[in-house]
C-alpha cells in the first residue's frame, strides 16, 4: 500500500515565513505523494488511517552521507574509540586475543591523530603474533595493520599506517580476513530499520566497494525499507557509464526508491590523520612528510573524472576536508560545469564559500564531526578554527546544506547532528564557534533532502515525532537545553513513498 491517511497532526515549518496550523490537520498520502492536507478529510476507500493524536510531523529525514557496509559492520568490530593512547589501542587488542584465541581481530574508531606519537608496526606484531589485526581509524582514512595482516592483504610490508588512496583501496579486501562480522542482507535490514525508527527515509550510501548490483541482491531480499541512492567512485565510474546509469536513474533491479547517484571523489584526506590538504602548514608540521597535507588526485586528474562523469549525466560528489582542496575542487567544478556537492567542507576561506554559492553546489555537511574535532583542530590549525564547519556562513550566501553523519565515522542519528548544528558543544563548554551556528528550524530544513513543510505535492515520506522540534526551554538562548531535547526527540512513525516502514505509537 502506498496510500495513508494520517490525522490530528501538527505539521512543522521549515521556513521563518511559515506558521504552523492553530490546530491538527489531516495529511493524506496517495500512490507516494501527499495529496490533500486539512482538517476532516475524507479517507478513500481501502486507505489506512493512522491517528496521529496531536504528533508533529515532518518530511522524512535523509542522511547524506554514510558507508552503509562499514555502519552495518561497525557495531560487530572491536570499539577503540576509548583509546586514549597507542597503549590503550594495544591493551584492548591483547585483550581480544586472549577472548577469542586465533580469530581475526578488526577494530574501529580509534583517533590517532590526539596521540602523543605515531604507532608502528612492530608493537602491533608484538601483542598479536600471527593473528592478523586491521585497526581502522575513526576518520576511515588510515588502518594500523600488522604484519600477517599486511601480507594477507597483499600490502607492501612497512612499519607504519596504510593510508589514504592505498588504504581505500583495500576496504574491499577486509572480508578475505574473516572476523568482519556479517554484511548479508538480513544484517543490512536490522540496520535500516535502526535508521527508520530515527525519522529517516532516505541514505546516500558511499560504501568504499561495490557495484549497483549489490543493492538489487539486498533490494530482493527485504532491504526495501528506505530510499538509497548509491554513489559510485572512479573504480566503477566506466562500468556505470556503460550501463548508462545517470544520477537518479533507479538502480537496476529495484524501483525508483533506490537511485544511482553521484560519482564520489576524495580529493584530499582528513585532519584526524592530517592528510587534508590545506592552504598553510598544520601546527605541528614537524611530524608531517607532507607539512600542509596532500591533495590524492592531480588537478588534470580531478578535472578529468568531474568532466567524465558530467558528460555521462552524473552529479559528482567531491570530498574535501582542507581549504586547499576546497579551493581547487572548485575551480574543478567552474571549469568543467560539473554539478553536486563539495562533502565535508570543513575548513573552508570566506571568500571560497561564496564561491560555492555562485556555483550552485551543495554543502554536504556532517555536523556531529565538528564535537569529535574541536580540541584536535584547536591544536593543529590554531586560528584557523573560525573557518571551520562554517554553516553560517553557508546558509548566509545561499548554499543549500545537506546534513548526514558519514557513519561510522559520526553515529547515523540525525538528531545528534541536528543537536550539534544548533550548539557546537560535545560537553559543558561553550558552543565552538557559535557564529556559525543554525536554528533548529535551519538544521532540520537542512535534513530533509530538500523538501518543502508537508503539503499537498510533497512526497508521502513522513515523520511523527512526540515533540515539537522548534521548541525552546524557558530561555531561548539556552542552545544547550535545546540540543539536550533535540537529542531526546523520539519518533513513533515513519512512512516512505506512503509505506510506513517504522511504527511505535
Amino acid at each position: 500500500m502506498t496510500s495513508l491517511l494520517i490525522r490530528h497532526a501538527r505539521p512543522v515549518p521549515l521556513r521563518p515565513d511559515e506558521r504552523a496550523p492553530d490546530r491538527p490537520v489531516d495529511v493524506l498520502v496517495e500512490h507516494g505523494s501527499v495529496t490533500a492536507v486539512g482538517p476532516g478529510l475524507a479517507r478513500p476507500q481501502g486507505v489506512e488511517e493512522i491517528d496521529a493524536d496531536g504528533r508533529w510531523v515532518i518530511p522524512g529525514l535523509w542522511d547524506q552521507h554514510l558507508h552503509m557496509t562499514q555502519w552495518t559492520l561497525a557495531s560487530q568490530r572491536l570499539d577503540l574509540s576509548s583509546a586514549r593512547s597507542p597503549e590503550e589501542a594495544l591493551g584492548l587488542v591483547r585483550a581480544r586475543i586472549a577472548e577469542r584465541p586465533g580469530q581475526p581481530v578488526i577494530g574501529w574508531g580509534h583517533r590517532a591523530g590526539t596521540w602523543d606519537r605515531e604507532v608502528t608496526v612492530s608493537e602491533l606484531d608484538a601483542v598479536s603474533g600471527d593473528v592478523p589485526v586491521v585497526l581502522m581509524s575513526g576518520d576511515g582514512h588510515h588502518g594500523w595493520l600488522n604484519t600477517t595482516a599486511l601480507m594477507h592483504l597483499a600490502l607492501p610490508v612497512r612499519d607504519s599506517v596504510v593510508r589514504e588512496t592505498e588504504w581505500f583501496a583495500t576496504y574491499p579486501r577486509l572480508g578475505t580476513l574473516g572476523g568482519d562480522g556479517e554484511t548479508a542482507p538480513p544484517a543490512f535490514r536490522r540496520a535500516l530499520d535502526a535508521a527508520a525508527a530515527l525519522g529517516i527515509a532516505g541514505i546516500v550510501d558511499f560504501e568504499f566497494s561495490g557495484t549497483p548490483e549489490d543493492w538489487a541482491t539486498r533490494w530482493a531480499q527485504g532491504c526495501d525499507r528506505l530510499r538509497v541512492r548509491w554513489g559510485t567512485y572512479a573504480s566503477t565510474l566506466e562500468r556505470v557509464i556503460a550501463a548508462g546509469l545517470r544520477t537518479g536513474d533507479p538502480l537496476p533491479g529495484c524501483d525508483d526508491r533506490a537511485t544511482m547517484g553521484p560519482l564520489k571523489i576524495i580529493s584530499d584526506g582528513s585532519l584526524n590523520t592530517r592528510t587534508a590538504w590545506c592552504c598553510e602548514p598544520y601546527g605541528d608540521a614537524h611530524r608531517l612528510e607532507y607539512p600542509s597535507g596532500q591533495p590524492n588526485q592531480s588537478p588534470d586528474e580531478l578535472r578529468r573524472l568531474l568532466a567524465r562523469a558530467h558528460g555521462a549525466g552524473l552529479e559528482v560528489a567531491t570530498h574535501a576536508i582542507g581549504d586547499a582542496a576546497a579551493a581547487d575542487a572548485l575551480s574543478a567544478y567552474a571549469e568543467t560545469g560539473a554539478r553536486g556537492s563539495i562533502e565535508h567542507a570543513q575548513m573552508m576561506r570566506r571568500e571560497d564559500v561564496t564561491r560555492m554559492a555562485a556555483l550552485g553546489l551543495r554543502a554536504s555537511v556532517q555536523p556531529a564531526h565538528l564535537l569529535d574535532d574541536r580540541d584536535l583542530t584547536e591544536r593543529i590549525w590554531g586560528d584557523r578554527s573560525e573557518r571551520c564547519f562554517a554553516f553560517r556562513w553557508m546558509l548566509d550566501d545561499g548554499v543549500e546544506l545537506a546534513m548526514g553523519s558519514d557513519a561510522p565515522v559520526s553515529p547515523l542519528d540525525p538528531w545528534l547532528a541536528i543537536a550539534a548544528a544548533v550548539h557546537r558543544s560535545a560537553d559543558e563548554r561553550e558552543p565552538w564557534h557559535p557564529e556559525q551556528a543554525l536554528t533548529p528550524q535551519e538544521a532540520l530544513a537542512a535534513s530533509v533532502d530538500g523538501q518543502p513543510s508537508v503539503g499537498v505535492g510533497s512526497r508521502g515520506d513522513l515523520a511523527l515525532l512526540d515533540r515539537d522540534p522548534l521548541a525552546t526551554g524557558p530561555d531561548p538562548d539556552d542552545t544547550a537545553a535545546t540540543a539536550a531535547r533535540l537529542r531526546g526527540t523520539r519518533v513513533g512513525l515513519t512512512v516512505v513513498g506512503g509505506l510506513v516502514v517504522h511504527r511505535d505509537l
